[in-house]
């Protein structure tokens, strides 16, 4: 998993409660098991027409924001069903960080699971990024995890929380596979001297 240290990018803004993951990777698009290849369908319904073309009033589509690397959204983010797929959608396309004032549990969860970086902020620091992200190719936002910062394009700066062990994973790029491997001496170790005095098992 890459490591999440500071990222400075283009903030896109998408003033929506409730965005559910079939919003964010539509069900037809969950037959595959590889991380790559699915930020093309990301928002798909929001994003195409029913011919398949592009609708230039969504977010996503328009030019200052195709390379956004983070979106401001709103409260309840990420609801609905528990697929992976969701944040797999989001990385793919570039987003590496999401910003609300509320995430569903399970979303949540998944998103450092895979690198990305939910924040939670009161509804009045999102509104304030929310109009910084507005301003398209200039909405240039950095979050700095180390310092646990979030420092808008006018230089106003914002703090959040974060569980120290999520923090420490994403520093470190530690997914639960990552942090198992840590432990690959003593795991070897443990099982050559099962094999020695359990070689029946």
């Amino acid at each position: 998993m890459e490591k999440f240290t500071t990222l400075s990018g283009v903030a896109a803004p998408l003033p929506m409660i409730n965005v559910d993951t079939d919003m964010l990777i539509p069900k037809q698009f969950l037959k595959t098991i590889k991380r790559t290849g699915l930020g093309t369908h990301l928002f798909d319904e929001m994003r195409y027409g029913d011919d398949g073309k592009e609708l230039p009033d969504f977010v996503l589509n328009k030019p200052a924001y195709r390379n956004a690397e983070i979106l401001v959204a709103g409260d309840n983010f990420g609801c609905g069903s528990s697929r992976e797929h969701a944040p797999w959608a989001l990385l793919d396309f570039g987003i590496r960080c999401v910003i609300a004032p509320s995430f569903a549990d399970i979303f949540y969860n998944n998103c450092f699971k895979n690198g990305i970086l939910p924040i939670v902020l009161p509804q009045e620091d999102v509104d304030k990024l929310m109009d910084d992200a507005d301003r398209g190719s200039n909405a240039i936002v950095t979050v700095d995890l180390a310092a646990q910062e979030v420092r808008g394009p006018d230089g106003g700066c914002i703090s959040f929380d974060i569980d120290q062990f999520r923090k420490h994973c994403l520093l470190e790029g530690l997914d639960d596979i990552g942090l198992t491997l840590q432990k690959e001496e003593a795991i070897s170790s443990f099982e050559a001297k099962r094999a020695e005095t359990q070689s029946w098992a």
